[in-house]
């Protein structure tokens, strides 16, 4: 295995004039443009007084700067702490100080409501719009920072590829690299430490499953803050040569289908919400008109319309995709039966930030529906029952992919792995005899009904999401039983002609969906979020706000 900052090396000498990272609609940066930022920050870190192994948190919105910031620290030997944006500034600082950073990249916005004092490790803060200061304690820093085109031309009187060298031996695989916190609480901040073999693990593994070349555009869309953003948008594209496309925000469909348009990726990493929206705006209305809808029924025509719609929905893609990987949570059952009729390139993974991220993964060719792949290389999976007899059980991974642990928490460390070694992913599931693994719910999620039922909310989701007029749902337990938290969707309500109340669709959907499901998991109750559910980053309901 070689260690990822090598194919930086690569990547950057033999690519120099070259495109390499574009804010879309903005600055382009080419790889010689790319290596002399890095040159110039390792300047101010010097000056900032940085040493090895140091940590630097960067916390801003997506961008070619905040990318450049990442490969900056890499390559200094220090370790990246990448943090949401999304979380407080007063979070921030928290995490800051948890991770005992001597340097912070930020945008002006978050800064403005930050407090220097709050954070004794702080050296300096760097501006993400064009690192300059913000703050510095160093007298020093701030004459290099105003003299750093100065500093740069005294030290690469004319920079060239050869004045680089971000080679890395192996034998450092094993050193701390990332340190990503799972939240931005202020009670107990859980680092997970990924090493740089966890990292370059999971880049080996998906260039070889899904291959990249020189003149492939890519676009990052999740946010780089989380692994799968971090890894696999930005990592795996760039540095396998693609030019990397930076769209800044969670688009809205018009944005997305714009910027795919003018892109044209080879690849899209998205989540199911993302995806769902696609399909249901796109594809579904086409389906459900007549007379397409009648003879979507008919053998042999139907796989001429779903030919046509795998036409249409790739070229809304851009033309040029070769694959769609989907993460984070489960896609909808209707959209991925859609999906794989249109023969559309996609897959389901299965991953977690302690696995930076990847666990499971699968070619299109081979997926099957309803999984989220099989094992990756260099890891192992096992399942692990509470009772021999039970069908599901929890699933526990090993291997190159797996982190060092929780920063600073020895305890929280601990309790996540086995006496022998295995991570507790803290997901149920079985795996099928060719070894495709089948995700049933979290057992942290799990509802004990006073019967002494195990209810995993997850599956009674998926089976109210599929139903007409819901957009979210989520099932909390409550005293007189299970109670659905549904999201209506108004506008297909309003479009399909409702005259009912939306409490009186609700209850419909209710009684629909008890007709197939067991005795002990029936719905007792709806409750109707006419403002929708508030969302995590990577667009999963956040549940601690409703149980």
């Amino acid at each position: 295995m070689k260690h990822f900052l090598n194919y930086l090396h690569t990547k950057i000498t033999a690519h120099w004039d070259e495109p390499g990272l574009t804010d879309y609609g903005r600055e382009t940066f080419t790889n010689g443009q790319i290596a002399e930022n890095i040159e110039k920050l390792h300047i101010l870190f010097e000056k900032i007084g940085l040493e090895q192994g140091d940590r630097v948190s960067i916390s801003g919105r997506n961008s070619a700067r905040w990318a450049m910031a990442f490969l900056a620290v890499e390559t200094y030997g220090c370790v990246a702490v990448p943090v949401l944006s999304d979380f407080t500034p007063e979070n921030i600082q928290t995490l800051c100080e948890h991770s005992e950073s001597k340097l912070l990249f930020t945008d002006l916005n978050i800064w403005e409501h930050m407090n220097p004092k709050s954070m004794k490790h702080v050296k300096a803060v760097l501006s993400l719009a064009g690192y300059q200061f913000l703050y510095a304690s160093n007298k020093k820093a701030l004459s290099a920072g105003d003299q750093l085109d100065k500093l740069f031309k005294l030290k690469y009187p004319a920079f060239r590829a050869k004045d680089i060298n971000y080679k890395r031996d192996d034998s450092s695989l094993d050193d701390l690299c990332v340190i990503n916190y799972t939240s931005g609480t202020t009670g107990n901040p859980k680092g997970i430490m990924l090493s740089a073999r966890v990292i370059s693990s999971n880049l080996e593994f998906s260039w070889k499953n899904i291959p990249n070349k020189a003149g492939d555009n890519s676009v990052s869309m999740l946010p780089l803050a989380h692994m799968f953003g971090l890894t696999i948008e930005f990592l795996y594209t760039y540095l396998g040569n693609c030019h990397l496309y930076f769209l800044g925000k969670t688009p809205s469909p018009l944005y997305l289908m714009k910027a795919l348009s003018d892109i044209r990726p080879y690849i899209l990493v998205t989540v199911p919400l993302v995806m769902e929206k696609i399909v249901k705006g796109k594809i579904m209305p086409m389906l459900e008109k007549k007379p397409v809808s009648w003879f979507v029924k008919v053998p042999v025509i139907n796989n001429i319309i779903f030919h046509v719609v795998n036409r249409k929905f790739m070229a809304f893609m851009g033309g040029r995709i070769r694959s769609i990987t989907i993460g984070g949570a489960a896609i909808s059952r209707p959209v991925e039966l859609i999906l794989k009729k249109a023969r559309i390139p996609y897959t389901v993974g299965y991953g977690m930030t302690e696995c930076g991220p990847l666990i499971g993964f699968e070619s299109f060719e081979k997926y099957r529906l309803g999984s989220c792949g099989k094992i990756v290389s260099g890891m192992q999976v096992r399942i692990v029952k509470e009772e021999e007899d039970a069908e599901i059980g929890e699933l526990q991974v090993k291997g190159n992919n797996v982190m060092t642990g929780y920063y600073k928490d020895e305890r929280a460390t601990s309790e996540a792995f086995t006496e022998d070694g295995w991570l507790r992913t803290g997901d149920l599931g079985l795996i099928d005899k060719a070894g495709n693994i089948f995700i049933k719910g979290r057992s942290k999620c799990m509802i004990l009904t006073s019967n002494g039922q195990n209810i995993y909310p997850e599956e009674l989701e998926a089976k109210l999401n599929d139903q007409q007029f819901v957009s979210e749902s989520l099932i909390v337990g409550r005293p007189k039983g299970l109670v659905a938290l549904i999201a209506p969707h108004f506008d297909e309500i309003k479009s399909a002609g409702e005259t009912r109340p939306v409490e009186e669709i609700m209850e419909s959907v209710r009684r629909s969906v008890n007709k197939i499901l067991p005795s002990y998991s029936q719905i007792s109750k709806v409750e109707i979020l006419s403002d929708g559910f508030v969302h995590t980053p990577k667009h999963s309901i956040k549940r601690n706000l409703y149980n």
